[in-house]
């Protein structure tokens, strides 16, 4: 069980580092919010034939749930990647890559504060060396340029969607028992809702750059790969091992999309970088032993 939870959650992560190169090569080319609105109705067509029928009959518990599953896609979906997109116009990359590695952090919080989930000091550990390794990756092999680091209102705000993913993840414990199919079409619906405001605030602002063909193909790979599969394989390794666990993968996103950079765009390979995919993956296993343990 355990073993397909860590492809699925590999799976993933490399899609949405596929997601950070996205967003590199969408300037210009395609508007943040456009981005956000577009995949979102992307998503929802590409979910609809799959999901329709079920969602039709799973009405009625969908309806009971409604706020939750409401919440669960405006946090996972459209608020911490509308935040993240506009974060990164105010602060670096290398805060936002340092921030987005709190979520694992948070999540566990969350989990005891919640529930009652604990962890032990050995899973603490290979959290840690999650991070060191993001650190190093943001840093570009300098961990004295944290020291350099100047907070601002990008960094503030990428707080707040830490804070939406962490929640999000949490939040999938009290999913409806619903089939995927469902679930993937009212976040996605929910999601589309949540994002269309984002939108219509950049329309106003004349700030819209309508997507050319780059803009396109990377509109519908964001659709398909960030927002369609890899959700659906984020969840089910969320089902499988738990929030605790899958959330520690997270730190892996910088270091693929950083990988990613060097296959497809041909940045030049550092040391630093086989380091920082030694050091994460290093921690991801030490706390994963650990709470195979613990769930024994």
């Amino acid at each position: 069980m355990h073993r397909t939870a860590y492809l699925f959650l590999l799976f993933t992560t490399l899609l949405w580092g596929g997601n950070v190169l996205a967003g590199k090569l969408a300037i210009d080319h395609i508007s943040p919010m456009t981005l956000v609105f577009l995949r979102r109705v992307l998503a929802v067509l590409i979910m609809l034939p799959i999901g329709w029928r079920t969602l039709r009959e799973d009405w009625s518990v969908v309806r009971r749930h409604w706020l939750l599953l409401g919440g669960l896609g405006a946090c996972g979906f459209t608020f911490f990647n509308a935040i993240f997109y506009t974060a990164l116009n105010y602060t670096t990359a290398i805060n936002v890559s340092i921030e987005q590695a709190a979520i694992p952090i948070v999540i566990i919080l969350a989990n005891f504060v919640l529930f009652r989930l604990r962890v032990n000091r050995v899973q603490i550990a290979g959290v840690v060396l999650t991070i060191i390794g993001v650190a190093l990756i943001a840093s570009h092999g300098d961990l004295r340029q944290l020291l350099k680091l100047d907070l601002n209102f990008g960094d503030a705000i990428m707080l707040i969607a830490v804070l939406c993913y962490s929640f999000y993840s949490v939040g999938l414990r009290l999913k409806p028992a619903i089939r995927w199919q469902s679930l993937m079409l009212a976040l996605s619906i929910a999601a589309l809702v949540t994002s269309l405001p984002f939108f219509l605030r950049e329309v106003a602002a004349g700030k819209v750059v309508v997507p050319d063909a780059r803009g396109w193909a990377i509109a519908f790979y964001t659709a398909i790969g960030a927002s369609v599969v890899s959700q659906i394989l984020y969840i089910r390794g969320n089902e499988l091992i738990g929030a605790n666990r899958a959330g520690l993968f997270i730190n892996l996103v910088p270091i693929f999309g950083t990988l990613l950079s060097v296959l497809i765009v041909g940045e030049t390979f550092q040391l630093y970088q086989g380091v920082a995919l030694v050091l994460v993956l290093g921690g991801i296993s030490l706390a994963e032993y650990s709470g195979r343990k613990m769930a024994i």
